[in-house]
């Protein structure tokens, strides 16, 4: 078993200067598929699989881990949204089963299909932004990397 260092650590003016990062700017741009940092390069190389790198400013997009979360919340978007407007029509308009789920399925999974990407993008951005998941340039001692 090692032995942490116990030495303190130096705080100068070089090392509390970090690139400032905004949130949203960066969810917004991962919303759309591009870079969280620049804005420039694609985000994903496939549907679902993010890029190695940017290809405009270099960023490494390897640390990410977006995981089930973006799922998760395609759910809950889709769902705040399917639920509400299928116990409306069905309240208040008679349709027969067979045209209910004829319109509602397919809706349901273009629109889970839609968001998926677009989602995955703004978590990505986010983590970024939040210097989550080895997105940091200077992080702490004694974590390892994951």
């Amino acid at each position: 078993m090692e032995a942490m260092s116990t030495a303190p650590k130096i705080w100068t003016r070089e090392t509390g200067l970090v690139e400032k990062r905004d949130v949203w700017e960066a969810m917004k741009r991962g919303f759309r598929g591009r870079c969280p940092r620049c804005g420039q390069g694609k985000l994903f190389r496939a549907f679902l699989k993010t890029a190695d790198s940017c290809s405009a400013c270099g960023l490494d997009f390897t640390p990410h881990r977006a995981d089930d979360l973006p799922a998760y919340l395609v759910i809950v978007i889709v769902g705040h949204i399917v639920v509400p407007t299928i116990l409306w029509i069905e309240t208040n308009y008679t349709t027969p089963a067979w045209i209910s789920f004829a319109a509602y399925l397919p809706f349901t999974f273009v629109a889970s299909l839609a968001l998926l990407q677009p989602v995955k993008g703004a978590v990505v951005g986010l983590q970024w932004a939040l210097r989550m998941h080895g997105f940091d340039d200077n992080p702490p001692d004694g974590i390892p990397p994951v």
